[in-house]
């Protein structure tokens, strides 16, 4: 069954402490546009510079799931990324002032609070599930950490932890739909052991850490000096063990809180796959390092899927666009416009098709004797596609150039020969911005992928025009 994708219906903000840097930090939660997916922007810095949450960005998960990319942080970014996942959203910016979002209390709670204020609506586009249709896992043979995912009707998720102490010993938590993500596991808060609490304390890295944003659990004998150090930086007069073995102030909302707490980071990690997953998750001792490479390695296989899935199109159906209405759009022309067809078009993808006839310009000396197609025409003609969908973007495409910027991955997997017919797909791997139009192309010819590019246009006023 088909379902939209989903944003937010209006901008929201929260503000709290950064746990590492004990600074005040403001999260604005905005709406974005179809397949944008979940991205940050950094408004503190120049340009405000955007990431997006990706597991292939992932730097760091010694203290939380850190993502950079050109030099743009965002550290422990699990917690509000569970809260986006568990609310069923697609799509979403999320600005902050900070490398951190705040701790709030150490949950998911307070981003699914004000993500609800903001109201949840859907998008004039369909979503895209993976279906998971085999066993798909991953070992730290280490650690023993392993995560799993097996085919189920939707997507669910269970932790199985042991942390190797009698305090705390074995948990399980499960969540059977996401539905019930705000009622079983938003609240979960982080936890801490004694010992890491005080290594921390020591290399001066948790100062926005307070006994409100984490369960502290006391694996050690609570000495005199340690109980000061513990009170000195927690603000409190005394501290104290409680008799189920966390340091006071607060209380448990569950015996296995520390298991659901695991749970929600597994859906915060898993969401840098940076696509919704139909599969049940089974997490043994899951960690955010174990986490990010599932994510990771999940993402590439969703990736070569996506890119060996041959798209099936009538082409005895009229053409979105024919050859006219691509010159009124393009400045191109023969021999070097090179698609014939527009097939499909939105402001996020474009669906373009070439003819390769005997007669073509370029097997008069390309291999004239064995005529193959170069493939650098190849690589052109998907940005000829490109172009129409920037050029649509702006209300006098006649007046516009498009200029090539960069490309990347470049891959040519068949040769393409007289009488093909090829099919072109761009999708936009970012909004378009300053007519920049970073997508993603592919060409397919014969019910097969024959090359594929990262490529990035812009569009620019021609001068003869001005």
């Amino acid at each position: 069954m088909s379902m939209n994708q989903k944003t937010i219906e209006k901008e929201v903000s929260l503000q709290g402490i950064g746990l590492h840097t004990g600074n005040d930090v403001s999260l604005t939660f905005k709406p974005s546009g179809v397949n944008t997916g979940f991205t940050f922007v950094r408004t503190d810095l120049e340009g405000q510079p955007a990431i997006e949450a990706l597991a292939c960005y992932v730097t760091d998960t010694q203290r939380g799931t850190n993502i950079e990319k050109n030099g743009v942080v965002i550290n422990t970014s699990e917690h509000v990324l569970a809260a986006v996942v568990g609310l069923d959203i697609d799509n979403i910016i999320i600005e902050i002032n900070a490398p951190e979002p705040p701790i709030m209390d150490g949950s998911s709670k307070y981003f699914v609070e004000v993500l609800e204020k903001a109201g949840i609506v859907e998008q004039d586009a369909e979503r895209y599930v993976y279906e998971v249709k085999d066993i798909i896992s991953y070992k730290d043979e280490e650690s023993g950490s392993e995560i799993m995912i097996m085919p189920s009707d939707k997507y669910e998720v269970t932790t199985m932890v042991d942390f190797g102490t009698k305090i705390l010993g074995t948990q399980n938590a499960t969540l059977e739909k996401l539905s019930d993500f705000k009622k079983e596991i938003a609240d979960a808060r982080t936890f801490s052991f004694l010992h890491e609490i005080e290594m921390l304390l020591d290399n001066n890295l948790i100062k926005g850490g307070d006994l409100n944003n984490a369960i502290v659990y006391v694996d050690k004998p609570l000495s005199e000096k340690t109980m000061k150090k513990l009170s000195k930086a927690f603000k409190k007069d005394s501290v104290k063990v409680k008799p189920n073995g966390i340091l006071d102030n607060l209380n448990l909302h569950w015996a296995n809180e520390a298991a659901r707490h695991k749970l929600l980071d597994v859906i915060g990690d898993l969401a840098l796959i940076g696509t919704k997953i139909q599969g049940k998750v089974i997490a043994t001792k899951p960690g955010h390092k174990i986490n990010t490479h599932f994510a990771r390695k999940m993402m590439k296989l969703i990736k070569i899927e996506k890119r060996n899935k041959v798209p099936q199109y009538d082409l005895s159906k009229p053409p979105l666009m024919d050859i006219h209405k691509i010159m009124k759009l393009l400045p191109h022309r023969p021999p070097f416009l090179l698609i014939d067809r527009i097939i499909e078009l939105s402001d996020q993808h474009v669906v373009g098709m070439k003819n390769v006839t005997m007669n073509e310009s370029f097997f008069i000396g390309h291999f004239p004797d064995a005529p193959v197609m170069p493939g650098v025409l190849q690589v052109e003609a998907m940005a000829q596609c490109g172009g129409i969908l920037v050029l649509s973007t702006v209300p006098d495409p006649e007046n516009y150039l498009t200029y090539f910027m960069k490309m990347n991955n470049v891959k040519f997997k068949q040769k393409v020969l007289p009488g093909d017919t090829l099919i072109f797909k761009a999708e936009l791997m970012a909004p378009i911005r300053r007519g920049i139009c970073h997508m993603q192309a592919y060409g397919y010819a014969n019910n097969k992928l024959v090359v594929e590019a990262e490529l990035m246009a812009q569009i620019a006023r021609n001068p003869e025009k001005q």
